[in-house]
C-alpha cells in the first residue's frame, strides 16, 4: 500500500490514561497513522487506552463521541474520568453520571473488596469471576469494575472500569478512595465484610446462644447478616478497623458501633 493512502492524527493522552502507553508516548503529543476509514474509539482501542477510563475527548478543541470518523489532521486530546470537576457543558462518553457507587473486582483485588465493604460499599467479588461475567454484571448492575487486568479494561462494552495501580491493598484502598472522590460516601460498619451484604440490628436476646459468655455480659449492640448469618458486635475488631479507617484516610474516626 502506497503511504499517499495513509492518513495522520495528532493523539494526546492525559493524567493517568498514560499509564497504558509506552513510554515513547507517554506525556507527549505522537502521530497515528491509519489507512481507509476509521473511527475515533477503534484508532483509541489500538493504541491500548481502556475505553472505560475516558470520560472526554476533545478534537480541534472540540468535544466529540466515540464514534467520530476520522478524516485525518486532527488533534485529538483525550482525559480520564472526572469524578470531582464539573464538565456538563461538554459532550461526555458516560450515557449518565453514577448516583450510586457499586463494584465489582476482580481475582487479584479479594482484600481490596474487604476494605471496602468494611466503609460501606457495595462490592462483589469472587476468586472465579470470568471477564464476560464481570462485564454482564457491571452493565445490568451500573458497577464500576476495578481490576489489575489492563486487558480486561478494553473491551467497548464496559462504560465504568478503573485500572487499579498499585499492588498494595491499603494502599489500593486509598487509591479508590480518592480517584472517585468517596469520603463523603462513607458508612463505616454497615455492610458484612464476608458476603456484602448490609446487616441489621439484632436484639441482644435473640443472639445469646451464639456469642460467647462475656461477649454477652460486656457489649450491648449486636448486628447480624441475614444472608451468611455472621454476627457483629462493638469489640477489640471493631476498634482495630476504625482506627485502620482514620489512619489510612485521616479522617475523623466514626461514631457508628459495629465490629
Amino acid at each position: 500500500m502506497k503511504n499517499r493512502k495513509y492518513k495522520t492524527v495528532q493523539f494526546r493522552f492525559y493524567a493517568e490514561l498514560n499509564d497504558f502507553l509506552p513510554r515513547a508516548r507517554k506525556q507527549l503529543p505522537f502521530s497515528y497513522h491509519y489507512a481507509g476509514p476509521l473511527k475515533l474509539q477503534e484508532a483509541i482501542l489500538s493504541i491500548g487506552v481502556p475505553i472505560s477510563e475516558i470520560d472526554l475527548i476533545l478534537v480541534n478543541s472540540e468535544s466529540v463521541q466515540l464514534d467520530y470518523a476520522l478524516k485525518g489532521g486532527e488533534n485529538i486530546s483525550v482525559y480520564p474520568v472526572f469524578e470531582s470537576f464539573d464538565i456538563s457543558g461538554l459532550t461526555t462518553l458516560r450515557p449518565q453520571p453514577l448516583r450510586v457507587t457499586r463494584f465489582i473486582l476482580d481475582a487479584h483485588l479479594g482484600k481490596l473488596a474487604k476494605y471496602l465493604r468494611m466503609v460501606g460499599f457495595d462490592c462483589l467479588y469472587k476468586n472465579d469471576f470470568e471477564d464476560t461475567t464481570m462485564v454482564k454484571i457491571a452493565l445490568n448492575e451500573n458497577r464500576i469494575i476495578l481490576t489489575r487486568d489492563k486487558p480486561l479494561l478494553r473491551s467497548p462494552k464496559i462504560q465504568h472500569g478503573y485500572y487499579v495501580r498499585s499492588i498494595f491493598p491499603k494502599m489500593q484502598f486509598i487509591e479508590v478512595i480518592e480517584k472517585f472522590d468517596l469520603t463523603s460516601q462513607l458508612h463505616p460498619f454497615t455492610r458484612c465484610i464476608v458476603c456484602n451484604h448490609p446487616i441489621e440490628k439484632v436484639s441482644k436476646a435473640g443472639i445469646r446462644e451464639r456469642i460467647p459468655q462475656d461477649t454477652y455480659h460486656h457489649f450491648h449492640d449486636f448486628y447480624i447478616c441475614k444472608v451468611c448469618d455472621k454476627v457483629y458486635w462493638q469489640g477489640s475488631h471493631y476498634d482495630r478497623m476504625q482506627s485502620f479507617i482514620h489512619d489510612l484516610l485521616g479522617s475523623p474516626k466514626s461514631n457508628k458501633r459495629k465490629q
